[in-house]
């Protein structure tokens, strides 16, 4: 049987700028956007405390908390944390699965500094990163992934919890739906319309019910229902794609304004392919507009983009055919997928635009 930990840094992003910042402790934080634009990416738990959470509109944020402090987000002091927390993982085990800057999962069944327990991998592990980055992390201890990420999010903030095999499937059956790993907002509602309030509620649902009411996904939510989790922690994960966004001071739909407002952010896509090594064959255009609805527009190629020239010609064309607008747009972003290593020869000579 395997012993899995999901890390979960708390409040990552907000403790990071609350270690730095002396006067933002204690206070109400929301990193990214700004008072009036744009969108929470993180938040405090003091400003959790009053309802705000990430991906609110920071107007909501601002009218649940007038005293909500506003920073910029600072993705290389956050990298370099991610790095540090990083290496006291290597000391424990060669097996991890990063999901985010701020949450992996390691695979300990054997772990490298011989600890008896994965409780105690984990104790380490907590303690290790408070000492050398001042933040703190939550853990969960079990035998699955999907019930290790469960544990971590079971008492946080500051949080250690471990589930059991004895305890797992009783402990899947009081869950609530709305806390399974994969299930979103949309399914969440769907399962409740269906009688589906807990994870004995999801038990009693044959696999033949279950994927009638949710395709594919019907079999993982069939299995983890049960505790049953035989997904591997992948130490090697293939990045699937590579994007980035803005939001907007003002909301425009002037294509002109658009097409430059996209320009940092295909400098910022192809210079991490770039660095990667990594070549792609499909790229796509978002759009959100004023009243928070937004639209998506992809392409596919049949070779990788040559360059970056060629990049912003297959943007601009998504971003054109996405005219005439009925509303004006609060933010743009792009990225791309279908990614796979770049050939020694620096990468196709000429790109083919057949569909």
């Amino acid at each position: 049987m395997r012993k899995i930990i999901h890390i979960d840094m708390d409040a990552f992003y907000a403790s990071v700028e609350q270690r730095d910042d002396p006067s933002l402790r204690d206070r109400p934080l929301a990193v990214g956007g700004s008072r009036e634009r744009g969108v929470v990416m993180a938040a405090s738990y003091e400003a959790r405390a009053f309802g705000v959470r990430s991906a609110m509109p920071s107007a909501t944020a601002r009218r649940l908390c007038p005293d909500l402090v506003f920073v910029r987000p600072r993705f290389e002091a956050y990298k370099t944390v991610s790095s540090e927390i990083r290496a006291v993982f290597e000391e424990h085990t060669p097996l991890i699965e990063p999901v985010a800057l701020d949450e992996a999962y390691l695979d300990v069944t054997d772990n490298l500094k011989g600890l008896p327990t994965a409780t105690e991998v984990a104790r380490d592990i907590r303690a290790t990163i408070l000492a050398r980055t001042g933040l703190v992390a939550s853990a969960g201890v079990s035998y699955n992934k999907f019930l290790a990420k469960v544990a971590s999010d079971h008492r946080k903030p500051d949080a250690l919890f471990v589930i059991t095999p004895a305890m797992g499937p009783g402990f899947v059956e009081a869950l609530p739906i709305g806390q399974f790993r994969g299930v979103g907002p949309a399914t969440e509602a769907k399962m409740r319309r269906l009688g589906i309030q807990t994870g004995a509620d999801l038990k009693a649902r044959s696999l033949d019910e279950l994927r009638a009411a949710f395709g594919s996904a019907g079999e993982y939510y069939h299995r983890v229902a049960r505790g049953i989790d035989d997904r591997p922690v992948r130490a090697h994960r293939e990045r699937k794609s590579i994007g980035a966004e803005t939001t907007f001071s003002e909301d425009t739909s002037e294509y002109a304004v658009l097409a430059q407002r996209l320009q940092p952010l295909l400098d910022k896509v192809w210079a991490v392919a770039a660095a990667k090594a990594l070549a792609a064959r499909t790229v796509t255009l978002k759009l959100k507009f004023s009243d928070f609805a937004q639209i998506t527009r992809a392409r596919s190629l049949t070779l990788p983009l040559a360059d970056r020239a060629m990049l912003e010609q297959v943007s601009l064309g998504l971003l054109r055919d996405a005219f005439p607008l009925r509303r004006s747009v609060r933010l743009i972003g792009t990225a791309l997928s279908s990614l796979h290593p770049r050939s020694d020869d620096g990468g196709p000579r000429q790109l083919d635009f057949a569909m």
